[in-house]
């Protein structure tokens, strides 16, 4: 059997002001061609398929039409919601998409009512899959509560209490099935990619990877931006965003897994790298070094090494195209002013420039606004 692994779309980002719509389109294009190429049996997208929980329609558009491209020549796919994702909304899409052969969860559910899924793939073997999307720790809480006892029985960490759902969901694992497991968080030791959400990345929502059971042959796993393997009771295996997300994530592979699994035997994993999307870059420099820059398609962030000045970050975005974001070095950044005794003795026009001066952001031009403006005001 044949899967293909992929997580992390954030589709609707924006980066910096500038929308990412036509790079998801492209990136999403090379992700069905792969399915095809590899004429794979199951997609599993383990989260995060938009980037907000609100997404627009033309983002919702892409990822229908995405996750239906997908699902052609009878392939299964399995979707399950991640952090950034409205967990109500893939409800909805729920039995839509059922009733065209797609998997959709956008919240737990017990083994019996769709937390763990059993069909038999296109190549024959038969599959139990088990499905447990992004959950935060006060619907850790809840879920637990669905399977047995109540919050007071379950107050232990959210590490053991996502152990033991994943415990439920794989019990009817066996030794002639194909044993999948996918969910969306975070293990310890994983990577992070750069552009994950912190507040649900910390450490009190980490998981054990001994929450997997041996019997699983592939744990397919999202949140983690960059695509790395996690030693653990089984494959564990985090796909990577299939575009770098945002600038902390330009050291990453973007792309997704290839997994070829059959019962009794742990999976063998390949990874396939993506190219379509534009790459994010970090250059730095005076203005002067910056003009030697070959800026090609990339997005940029440009680090400038000179005193701040009116104008310098146009002058920037004139030079390189590309450029989405300008900071100033930090030896060149402003210092707070502080108040010197004797200042009731200057004029304001003498304590605005004493103050840019203070600062780091002196400019002749500026102190010229700042005389007609007081001129303007007192006239």
């Amino acid at each position: 059997m044949k899967i293909l692994h992929t997580a992390d779309w954030h589709v609707g980002k924006v980066l910096k002001g500038r929308p990412r719509i036509d790079e998801h389109r492209e990136v999403l294009r090379e992700l069905v061609g792969a399915a095809r190429t590899h004429d794979v049996d199951a997609v599993i997208v383990a989260g995060d398929l938009f980037d907000t929980s609100a997404p627009t329609p033309e983002a919702q558009s892409l990822v229908l039409n995405a996750l239906m491209a997908l699902a052609a020549d009878g392939r299964d796919v399995v979707v399950l919601a991640g952090n950034h994702d409205n967990p109500q909304l893939l409800e909805v899409y729920r039995p839509v998409l059922g009733k065209l052969g797609l998997h959709v969860l956008g919240t737990f559910r017990r083994p019996d009512a769709g937390g763990t899924l059993a069909f038999t793939a296109r190549s024959g073997e038969p599959v139990r899959l088990a499905v447990l999307p992004f959950l935060s720790h006060r619907y850790v809480v809840r879920a637990a509560e669905v399977l047995t006892g109540t919050a007071a029985d379950h107050n232990r960490d959210y590490a053991a209490r996502i152990g033991e759902l994943v415990r439920a969901l794989t019990a009817g694992f066996h030794a002639d099935t194909v044993n999948v497991v996918t969910t969306h968080g975070t293990l310890p030791g994983g990577a992070f990619g750069g552009g994950e959400r912190e507040a649900q990345s910390i450490f009190s929502y980490y998981f054990e990877p001994t929450a997997f059971p041996p019997a699983t042959q592939y744990a397919a796993l999202g949140h983690l931006h960059r695509r790395q393997q996690i030693p653990g009771p089984c494959p564990i295996w985090y796909s990577g965003s299939p575009l770098a997300v945002d600038f902390g994530e330009e050291g990453n592979t973007p792309g997704a897994l290839l997994v070829e699994v059959t019962p009794g035997r742990p999976a063998v994993v390949s990874e396939l790298t993506f190219t379509s999307a534009r790459r994010l870059r970090t250059v730095r420099g005076t203005l002067e070094e910056l003009e030697a820059v070959e800026p090609g398609d990339d997005w940029l962030k440009v680090i400038v090494e000179e005193k701040p000045r009116v104008g310098l970050a146009d002058d920037v975005r004139g030079l390189l195209s590309g450029t989405v974001d300008v900071v100033l070095d930090e030896r060149f950044r402003p210092v707070p002013a502080t108040r010197r005794s004797g200042s009731a003795d200057r004029s304001p026009r003498e304590l605005f420039r004493e103050y840019l001066n203070a600062t780091g952001r002196y400019d002749e031009q500026v102190a010229g606004l700042f005389d007609r403006l007081y001129d303007e005001v007192t006239g």
